[in-house]
């Protein structure tokens, strides 16, 4: 699947603002991916006594109105699909941290 650089633009922005290499190393976060949302997905570390509800999973979506839906997803044992644990939408850039904190309970910065 090939995404436009507009998609690829807007998964960078977003990873930017989550606070970028600074974000990467402090969760762990893995296998980013541009979405057609569009957006950003990626994976957190596997153990699911890491983070609140067992997330391992999280989307941000930008919304037409230049905000972002943020979606928390879970995974059971032994299953392949994902379950969604958490949304909040209407949230703001400078928001994007905190959001991600309350729904994973992982710092991003000290």
């Amino acid at each position: 699947m090939s995404y436009s650089s507009y998609h690829l633009t807007v998964a960078k922005t977003i990873l930017g603002q989550l606070g970028g290499n600074r974000f990467v190393a402090m969760t762990g976060a893995k296998q980013f991916v541009a979405i057609e949302a569009p957006g950003l997905q990626f994976d957190l570390p596997k153990d699911s006594c890491f983070t609140k509800q067992a997330v391992c999973r999280v989307q941000v979506r930008l919304d037409p109105c230049d905000t972002y839906t943020v979606l928390a997803f879970s995974k059971k044992r032994g299953q392949l699909d994902f379950l969604e644990v958490s949304r909040q939408s209407g949230v703001y850039c400078d928001m994007l941290e905190d959001v991600f904190t309350d729904m994973t309970g992982l710092l991003t910065r000290l």
